[in-house]
């Protein structure tokens, strides 16, 4: 199973499509905020499973700060991250995935694609949509596997 991982639009809903279009086989897209209507065409797209986080440039947002779901069989805790101090240290982060039995946390805000495995859990930032980065994760019977990408 292919998941896509979005974040840092900041209006570029055209990168959203882009990215979708490219991964034609995933069937769950999450954003991590800041461009919280750059997806809003994804809310009645069939076939697709989108989970949204507010950021914190998603002002007046109704979104969650957070999300807990389970995907493929995998735990995952999702957050744009400033609430986290994601661009100071990743202990937080870490802590939180961790406190609701996570395998996998996503995170934004950075602008910079990271992914680290750290205590069992993957860390995965997709980097910013915005500046064509973006991430999936494939969730396979051989494990889980984060791949940074790049829009063509």
């Amino acid at each position: 199973m292919r998941v896509i991982v979005i974040s840092d639009s900041h209006g570029d809903p055209y990168a959203v499509r882009s990215a979708i279009e490219q991964q034609p086989t995933a069937e769950t897209v999450f954003f991590l905020g800041d461009g919280e209507h750059d997806v809003d065409f994804l809310c009645s797209a069939e076939g697709i499973n989108l989970y949204r986080v507010k950021g914190n440039c998603d002002f007046g947002s109704g979104l969650p700060a957070f999300l807990n779901v389970t995907v493929g069989g995998k735990r995952f805790y999702c957050t744009h991250g400033y609430a986290e101090r994601v661009k100071y240290t990743k202990e937080i982060l870490l802590n939180r995935a961790s406190s609701f039995g996570a395998h996998i946390a996503l995170y934004g805000h950075t602008h910079v694609s990271d992914t680290v495995y750290s205590d069992g859990i993957w860390l995965v930032n997709p980097g910013s949509l915005r500046s064509g980065e973006y991430a999936v994760i494939d969730l396979t019977p051989s494990g889980i596997m984060p791949i940074s990408m790049k829009l063509r």
